[in-house]
């Protein structure tokens, strides 16, 4: 396994040295320039965000004055006017925040003064942090409620222009964390549904309350639940992949009925589908049609280094092509593993040294496969299959279009990118330039059982 490092590492710097005409053939994919102006330096890449897209909190929802989005955990299109956002709750707006000078004890003992909110940075980590969203699994969480944060629009529905079209305020509580500062349980971790199911039926991931909900389409039936409400795997309960302490869930079931933190899904056309899992447990576990647990793989690694097959740390996605083979996000050890449907390991992908912090992956119906990393490198990157980097764009910046932690992405039928970031707090929707390279936008997704 170390020669493989050594050979993706040497493979990587060589493309960095030889400049641009080598790129073009490390990539497959040269460098796309914007004919309408070949001197932009395409910080959104082939797109142009949108930053009228959604409306402000407080425009749809004007007893919100005065707040805004809190950490957006997910977003699902369904089509270019249904577009799903979950987040957990909201923060104060602080668009027009007054600076102010505060004073901090230095390492050294001295003390220094600093500019809050600083110039040319985000205002705030709304995902992590005392005073951020809650819903984070920790106990040192310090907000009040109506004062740090309102646990309010979890699920929203929103169309093109960024209009309200359904907010389900209705399961608000079902979501609420039962006691942040003890330990937070509860949010919508990835809101995703089955492209085979003619239903349209809505997976909103808790893994806080470590259960996957199913819902109508139009939000207003409770079809399913699964998993065992606040209890986690016995031996998740002694140790987790993650923290390497026992879980802050402190009841524990049999494995075949509960999770460790589970974090995303995935389907076979048949109905069968995939649960990463997770933050805390290091295994797939795959359930019928039904929701019936058929079986499970993995093991504990050792974070950061583990090379191991069926080894994990911070199970964080899942992605299926046309030949059922299963592409996992091993986070916590910088690789795509990839697998057959019974668990058999096939080959994998390491993604390099340093910060890479994959979050999301995305297998498009030309079968290229989509990541965003979220607070690593900033960017969305195009892989084709056999794990091979073709395309890369983004950026970190406050300013619309900049990415901070983009927890879930979207296609529509039009093209236009939707992304939630987590950190950044907020959501966003990408518009492709005119006369863009079709092949570096983010594929549309596998519809197979419907396309509206």
């Amino acid at each position: 396994m170390k020669s493989f490092r050594r050979v993706t590492g040497v493979a990587a710097t060589l493309c960095a040295a030889a400049g641009a005409l080598l790129l073009i053939s490390c990539t497959n994919t040269g460098p796309w320039v914007d004919p309408a102006n070949p001197s932009d330096q395409l910080v959104n890449g082939p797109y142009v965000v949108d930053p009228t897209w959604p409306r402000p909190l407080a425009e749809s929802f004007p007893e919100e004055k005065g707040w805004t989005w809190g950490a957006v955990q997910g977003v699902f299109v369904q089509n270019p006017d249904r577009i799903f956002v979950v987040m957990r709750g909201e923060l104060p707006d602080l668009t027009h925040a007054k600076k102010k000078v505060v004073e901090i004890d230095t390492g050294n003992g001295s003390t220094a003064r600093l500019e809050v909110p600083g110039r040319g940075i985000y205002a705030r980590n709304a995902s992590v942090g005392a005073y951020s969203s809650p819903g984070e699994a920790t106990d040192a969480y310090m907000g009040e409620e109506n004062k740090d944060y309102r646990w309010k629009h979890i699920i929203t529905v929103y169309d093109s222009k960024g209009n309200v079209k359904e907010a389900w305020t209705q399961w608000d509580d079902l979501f609420r964390p039962a006691n942040p500062k003890v330990l937070s349980q509860g949010r919508v971790h990835k809101i995703l549904i089955s492209p085979y199911d003619p239903e349209k039926r809505v997976w909103a991931i808790d893994d806080g309350h470590q259960v996957i909900r199913i819902f109508s389409n139009d939000g207003k039936k409770l079809l399913q639940t699964i998993g065992t409400l606040d209890t986690t795997t016995e031996r998740n309960a002694k140790l987790t992949g993650n923290t390497g302490k026992p879980s802050l869930t402190k009841k524990s079931g049999p494995a075949n009925l509960t999770f460790g933190r589970q974090t995303d899904i995935a389907w076979l056309p048949d109905g069968t589908f995939f649960v990463t899992d997770g933050y805390e447990e290091t295994r797939v576990v795959k359930f019928d049609k039904d929701g019936k647990f058929l079986m499970a793989w993995g093991e504990r690694g050792e974070m950061g280094k583990e090379m191991r097959p069926g080894y994990f740390n911070t199970v964080h996605g899942i992605a299926i092509d046309d030949q059922r083979r299963l592409y996992i996000n091993d986070r916590g050890n910088r690789r795509i593993q990839v697998f057959d449907e019974f668990g058999k390991f096939i080959t994998q992908w390491y993604l390099g040294d340093g910060p890479t912090a994959t979050y999301h992956i995305w297998m498009a119906a030309d079968q290229h496969l989509w990541m965003s990393d979220g607070h690593g490198n900033f960017k969305f990157y195009k892989y084709d299959l056999n794990g091979k980097r073709l395309f890369s764009w983004g950026t970190m910046m406050p300013e619309a279009g900049g990415l901070w932690g983009t927890h879930q992405f979207g296609v529509d039928q039009n093209n236009n990118l939707y992304t939630a970031e987590v950190w950044g707090g907020r959501p966003q929707k990408f518009v492709p330039r005119p006369g863009a390279d079709p092949a570096l936008l983010v594929g549309q997704p596998i519809r197979g059982a419907w396309n509206n």
